[in-house]
């Protein structure tokens, strides 16, 4: 089974997690592709984030009914810091069945040297960059620099000696984070579209736990 994993925060999740799933499971033609929210952000205050069971419920609530996308509570069967290299290594344990691929954007990909082991993430699965708005030739000259056994396959995808490979991918450009969604909610505006229909509703129903997280709202 081919696996898309797609990690985050998710506080909360919002329609650029949801279509950046669905546009890789397609282009790589993924049987399956998991939000994967994050037990103790490595690179983030935990305040102000939501509990992480009520993250989960939001993962669930926001791809009900979307074909081909799921959820995984692995996160909060480890301790500590939730690092990409750990969870990989979690899910090569658990699958190892499974070719797992690795979801980000390329901004983010262009940080990995920052990463705990972010440069050995190629040899525990593959990588989708996600390319909205950073130029393609950074991608190319970070991977050259970076991985220079690493060979081109043909445009956008570049193999390495453990047979994972690095798939660039461009998507639609939703400009859409989480931070702007909160304070959206903390001033009760409509956040109608910015985040799929279950998870409003959701944030509406439990709004005094939400609340307890966010603040208080105007």
């Amino acid at each position: 089974m081919k696996i898309g994993l797609l990690g985050g925060s998710f506080n909360p999740v919002h329609i650029g997690h949801v279509r950046m799933a669905i546009e890789v499971r397609e282009a790589l033609e993924l049987d399956r592709v998991e939000l994967v929210p994050v037990r103790h952000p490595p690179h983030k205050t935990e305040e102000g984030l939501l509990p992480f069971d009520l993250r989960m419920d939001l993962c669930g609530a926001a791809i009900e009914g979307v074909a081909g996308l799921g959820s995984n509570p692995i996160e909060d069967r480890r301790p500590g810091p939730s690092f990409t290299c750990d969870t990989l290594t979690c899910y090569r344990e658990e699958q190892p069945e499974s070719e797992l691929v690795f979801i980000m954007g390329a901004a983010t990909f262009l940080e990995l040297e920052s990463w705990r082991r972010g440069l050995e993430l190629p040899e525990l699965s593959s990588l989708a960059v996600v390319n909205r708005w950073t130029a393609a030739e950074k991608v190319a000259e970070t991977i050259a620099g970076r991985w220079p056994d690493a060979v081109p396959e043909n445009e956008g995808v570049w193999r390495f000696p453990s047979g994972h490979a690095v798939h660039l991918i461009e998507i639609p450009r939703l400009d859409v984070k989480a931070a702007m969604l909160r304070e959206r909610w903390l001033q009760r505006r409509d956040i109608s579209f910015l985040v799929p229909r279950f998870v409003r509703e959701m944030l509406e129903d439990r709004s005094d736990e939400v609340a307890r997280y966010w603040g208080e709202r105007a």
